[in-house]
């Protein structure tokens, strides 16, 4: 059990901070206030660098975005700001609607939001809402057209950031997907950048018009997790709770449907791909733009048949380990 619950939060990074002091967790409103004094943040946009998420708030927000299914769901999170970091220590869901393209926050989520806040504050939690979160299920971690506006009106009160969470991707390779994301100031133009070295990402084809087209209003944070001893001991509770099922649960069948829906969209993009192969010219560019289409089409059979093998690997090692278990519990003859 302990070994499993290692084994999470290795492959998430999760790692302790300052155990003694919880010190991630000792809201200090006078380095607070100096920071939102003095706004760096307003003459470098690229000012905010990383994004450090509690292990319960990570929990949490995985386990909401799981929560919606197809559809996608929405969250704020709580904490405070430090120099050219967030430092998420909460979250808890909105009340908002959901459908399988976006979520939209109306005036009754806003005043759960205040009366959440408040309710914290006469609690004795001065965390302030430093972010807002939403899912991503089964097309990756970026943000849409309708993504980059909700969170250019976030930033204008202040410092905030976007996160989002793929739910299915996460149940498929065993490790949360997650982004954090700041748009730019609109008469603010960022210089081209290269984005040959990111992650490659398989978007399905429904999405593909959307993504990237906005890749120049905003850019990634480096995101990282940390747990207190307050979480190591929740965390402990629940994988007493679970850790059987947790164990017992087989990738491939818990993942199937996303699967199926990856190797259903690989295919049409192989027939896209097909035709503009016998409809393309010899021209340069053309043979250039057949590579690239090619090219993005095996990447994404690869990368189906990576989480199949690992899905394949976790089964089998589960089933020696269970065969074992059953073996040295039998009574010797």
């Amino acid at each position: 059990m302990q070994a499993a619950q290692q084994s999470w939060e290795l492959e998430n990074g999760i790692s302790v901070f300052d155990p003694q002091r919880d010190a991630l967790y000792q809201y200090d409103e006078q380095t607070n206030k100096a920071l939102n004094a003095q706004r760096p943040w307003a003459k470098d946009p690229y000012y905010f660098k990383y994004v450090r998420i509690s292990a319960t708030a990570l929990l949490k927000m995985v386990m909401h975005a799981r929560s919606g299914g197809s559809l996608e769901v929405m969250g704020l999170m709580q904490g405070y700001i430090l120099h050219e970091t967030f430092v998420v220590t909460d979250a808890f869901r909105l009340p908002v609607e959901g459908t399988e393209t976006r979520v939209n926050a109306q005036d009754d989520a806003n005043e759960y939001m205040v009366s959440y806040l408040q309710s914290c504050r006469d609690a004795g939690r001065m965390e302030n809402a430093v972010g807002w979160y939403h899912s991503h299920p089964g097309y990756g971690c970026w943000l849409s057209g309708i993504d980059v506006a909700t969170q250019q009106t976030q930033q204008m009160g202040g410092p905030f950031v976007a996160v989002v969470i793929d739910p299915e991707r996460t149940i498929s390779a065993g490790k949360v997907e997650i982004g954090s994301f700041r748009t730019f100031p609109l008469d603010y133009t960022p210089a081209k950048e290269s984005h040959e070295d990111d992650e490659y990402q398989t978007i399905p084809l429904g999405k593909s018009e959307d993504f990237g087209t906005h890749a120049n209003r905003y850019y990634s944070l480096e995101t990282t997790h940390f747990k207190s001893t307050l979480d190591s001991e929740i965390l402990s509770l629940l994988w007493n709770k679970y850790w059987v099922a947790t164990l017992s649960q087989s990738p491939l069948f818990a993942s199937r449907d996303y699967t199926s829906k990856q190797m259903m969209d690989l295919s049409q993009k192989i027939r896209k791909a097909s035709r503009q192969v016998e409809h393309t010219g010899p021209r340069a560019g053309g043979v250039a733009n057949k590579d690239q289409q090619l090219d993005k089409v095996v990447r994404g059979g690869q990368r189906i048949v990576s989480e199949e093998v690992k899905g394949l690997l976790a089964s089998e090692v589960k089933m020696k380990l269970f065969q074992n278990v059953g073996e040295q519990s039998k009574p010797a003859n």
